[in-house]
C-alpha cells in the first residue's frame, strides 16, 4: 500500500493488546504516533473532530474511530456546511447518516453563503463554530490536515512573503487561541500521511467519501498550487512535497526555540508593561524586529506586516529621537530615550477620563 516500513514497527509494551485487534498497517503507524507523542491525543479525551467529508477527514475518522477504544477517547464529529455547491446539503445528510449507523455523535452548522465566500472567510467561521462545539463538550478539536496541506501552506506563504512565524503555520499542535495558551488545543495528527496515502488509507478500510467539487476550482489559489504547481516540482524533484514538508516541521522547531530565547529576554527587560529601550536599541534590526513583534503580541497589540515592523525598528533604533506611532485599532506605539510603552485604546480612554476628573 505504499507504506514506510518503519510503519510496522509496535510500542512493545502496547503490542500483546494490539495483535488481538485487526488493525492495518496505517493505524499502527498513527499509534505508534500517538504513543511517541502524547500530547497531541492524551489518553481520555473528548475530542472534536472536523470531518468536510473528503478523503483527508474520512481516513482521519476511520482511524480514531478504531484507536478510540484503546486510548479511552470520546469522539465527536462536527461538520460545516458551507452551501458553496448544490450538493453541499446531501454530502452533509449522508455524512449524519454514516456517522449515526458507525454511532458516533454528530453535529453540524450551515453557513451563509453570502458571507463566507473565500478560503479566508471560510476558515474564521469553521474555527469559531468549532470553538464553540469544543468549549461546550470540554474538548480539544483534531482536523485531518496532512502533510500535502503543509507543503501547500509553506508553498503559498513563501510567495506571499510571510515571515517565520507563517512558514510554520500548520503545526503538529497549537492553542486555538494564541492568547490562551492552556485552553482548546488544535491538533494534526495526520501530518504523518500524504494525500495520496489518506486516499488509499480509504480505499483500505471502505470509507465512504463525499468530494467537494470546489476543490478543483482554479479560483482558490490552493487549488492551484494542488494542482498545477506541485506535480511540476514533484516531476522535477521527486518527493519533494515530504521534503517541503519535513522543512515546515523543522522551521516550526526553530520558531519555537526563537520564541523561547526572545521570552527570556523580554522576561529581563519589562516591567509594568514598560520595556526598557536600552535593551534593543543597539541591538540588529532583526533582533529588534523579532522583540517588538513578539512583545507586541504578548501584549494583545493587533498584528503589523513586515513593512510596519521594519519601520517600527528602524525608529527604535541607535541615534533615533524619542517618537510614537499610530498602530492598527487604535493602538499606539511611543517611546523615550529609555524606554517603550504600548497603549491600547481603552487604556487612552481611561487616562483621558482620569486627567478630565
Amino acid at each position: 500500500m505504499g507504506l514506510d516500513s518503519d510503519a510496522l514497527i509496535l510500542t512493545p509494551w502496547r503490542e500483546s493488546r494490539i495483535q488481538a485487534v485487526n488493525w492495518s498497517p496505517w493505524h499502527h503507524k498513527l499509534n505508534r504516533h500517538l504513543l511517541n507523542q502524547s500530547q497531541l491525543l492524551p489518553k481520555g479525551k473528548t475530542i472534536v473532530l472536523a470531518i468536510s467529508g473528503g478523503q483527508d477527514s474520512m481516513a482521519l475518522l476511520g482511524l480514531l474511530k478504531d484507536l478510540a477504544t484503546i486510548h479511552e477517547w470520546t469522539l465527536s464529529v462536527w461538520h460545516g456546511n458551507h452551501g458553496w455547491h448544490e450538493a453541499s446539503q446531501r454530502c452533509s445528510d449522508a455524512l449524519e447518516i454514516w456517522c449515526q449507523g458507525q454511532g458516533l455523535s454528530f453535529e453540524s452548522h450551515t453557513a451563509d453563503p453570502t458571507k463566507v465566500q473565500s478560503e479566508a472567510t471560510a476558515r474564521s467561521w469553521r474555527y469559531a463554530c468549532l470553538e464553540q462545539s469544543a468549549a461546550t463538550l470540554a474538548a480539544d478539536i483534531v482536523t485531518g490536515h496532512t502533510a500535502t496541506d503543509r507543503t501547500e501552506t509553506l508553498l503559498l506563504q513563501m510567495a506571499r512573503g510571510s515571515d517565520l512565524k507563517g512558514l510554520c503555520s500548520l503545526r503538529a499542535q497549537r492553542p486555538l487561541k494564541s492568547e490562551d495558551p492552556q485552553g482548546i488545543q488544535l491538533s494534526r495528527p495526520m501530518l504523518i500521511f500524504q494525500r495520496h496515502q489518506t486516499a488509499q488509507i480509504c480505499q483500505a478500510l471502505q470509507l465512504p467519501t463525499w468530494p467537494d467539487p470546489t476543490n478543483k476550482s482554479s479560483l482558490f489559489a490552493r487549488n492551484r498550487v494542488r494542482h498545477e504547481v506541485l506535480p511540476v516540482l514533484e516531476e522535477l524533484y521527486p518527493g519533494c512535497e515530504r521534503r517541503i514538508s519535513n522543512l515546515s516541521e523543522r522551521l516550526s522547531a526553530t520558531q519555537e526555540i526563537q520564541q523561547e530565547l526572545v521570552d527570556q529576554c523580554l522576561k529581563m527587560s519589562v516591567r509594568n508593561k514598560v520595556f526598557t529601550r536600552e535593551t534593543i536599541k543597539n541591538s540588529s534590526p532583526q533582533l529588534r524586529r523579532i522583540l517588538i513583534n513578539r512583545w507586541m503580541h504578548q501584549q494583545g497589540a493587533p498584528q503589523l506586516n513586515a513593512p510596519q515592523l521594519d519601520e517600527l525598528s528602524r525608529r527604535l533604533g541607535p541615534c533615533q529621537p524619542p517618537g510614537k506611532a499610530a498602530l492598527p485599532k487604535g493602538w499606539t506605539f511611543s517611546w523615550t530615550g529609555q524606554t517603550m510603552q504600548l497603549d491600547a485604546p481603552h487604556q487612552k480612554q481611561l487616562d483621558q477620563e482620569t486627567k478630565e476628573k
